[in-house]
């Protein structure tokens, strides 16, 4: 069976790259419409420079960088308040933040319970 080609807002991948971003701006929702109307930051500028460069292992803490289509197929490394999360873009992901895809807090796992923390084991030794 063959992949299905990605359309966003009724245009292929392709196209989405060759537009100009304020005309990619266009398809956006609100929210993201608005940020790049104002203008990226220092920080993400120098990010788009590096993705316009290729560059490999490229980290940031620009949660708030929206994917935009020249960034499909590259793996970014993003901060997710401890650590550099990789993330490989895909184009499901154009529009998005990239702070949506690099978590910030794990799922609480618990153990068993210690000693003390129950009537029971209270009274066993703690050998």
């Amino acid at each position: 069976m063959a992949k299905k080609e990605f359309i966003y807002k009724g245009r292929a991948i392709e196209e989405l790259k060759n537009m100009d971003l304020k005309e990619f701006s266009e398809l956006l929702p609100a929210r993201q419409r608005r940020k790049i109307k104002r203008g990226f930051t220092e920080q993400e500028k120098i990010l788009l420079k590096n993705i316009k460069a290729k560059k490999k292992n490229i980290e940031t803490h620009c949660r708030d960088m929206i994917v935009l289509p020249e960034m499909v197929g590259m793996v970014i490394k993003i901060y997710n308040g401890k650590e550099f999360t990789p993330v490989t873009i895909i184009e499901e992901m154009i529009g998005h933040y990239f702070g949506e895809f690099a978590l910030t807090r794990k799922k609480v796992e618990h153990s068993a319970p210690g000693i003390g923390a129950t009537r029971s084991s209270a009274s066993l030794s703690v050998k």
